[in-house]
């Protein structure tokens, strides 16, 4: 299993971090060991003191593929679910300024939270789905996967140009506005509509 993710898919929450606007979908990958198995704890890193959450849209692969064409792509997924990448973001800043990769603040053991994943059917529109993260009961972000800048489609298609796509592989596809820090005992739900579909303790 590949976990692929889009960075700065939303425009509030590239210029919340002081990031460009992309024109392509930024693309970075976190190993498989960084996807945290369903009911297992969470435990706050020791090497950050910065903890932060982003909630995203997480689309499964459902169909082995390679240069898929944006029209042909929907027929490359089947599920959806919310996740929170989990970001070491003072470690990430320094290697920001260096110019370094950031794999450490980002792709580290059980860093990819994954909710229960919602089958998709015909008819659903997938390019208008409200999601959102509570902390401790209080919202802290809200998205609409209209708001992508990117779409599913163009996601799957772009990325499947440079690696293949396997059954089983999972795609974030980008954060909105209200990233913010978790410290340990926080709560955190992740809710995709009115649905809680992740529920996370910080340990």
């Amino acid at each position: 299993m590949k976990i692929f993710c889009v960075g700065r898919n939303y425009v509030d929450h590239a210029k919340e971090l002081g990031n460009d606007v992309p024109d392509e979908p930024v693309i970075f990958l976190k190993p498989k060991s960084a996807f945290l198995q369903p009911h297992m704890p969470f435990y706050y890193p020791e090497f950050t003191n910065e903890l932060h959450y982003e909630v995203e849209l997480v689309l499964r692969v459902s169909k082995n593929g390679k240069y898929i064409q944006e029209r042909h792509a929907s027929k490359y997924y089947n599920a959806i679910t919310v996740g929170i990448d989990f970001t070491a973001r003072d470690i990430q800043a320094e290697l920001k300024k260096k110019g370094l990769p950031w794999e450490i603040a980002k792709a580290w053991d059980n860093s990819a939270a994954v909710g229960k994943f919602i089958d998709l059917k015909p008819g659903m529109n997938i390019n208008d789905l409200d999601f959102s993260l509570q902390k401790n009961k209080e919202i802290v972000q809200q998205g609409n996967s209209k708001d992508m800048m990117f779409t599913f489609d163009q996601i799957v298609s772009y990325v499947s140009n440079f690696f293949s796509l396997n059954i089983g592989d999972l795609i974030f596809t980008g954060t909105p506005a209200g990233v913010g820090e978790c410290v340990v005992g926080d709560f955190l739900e992740a809710y995709l509509d009115k649905e809680a579909l992740l529920e996370v303790e910080v340990k």
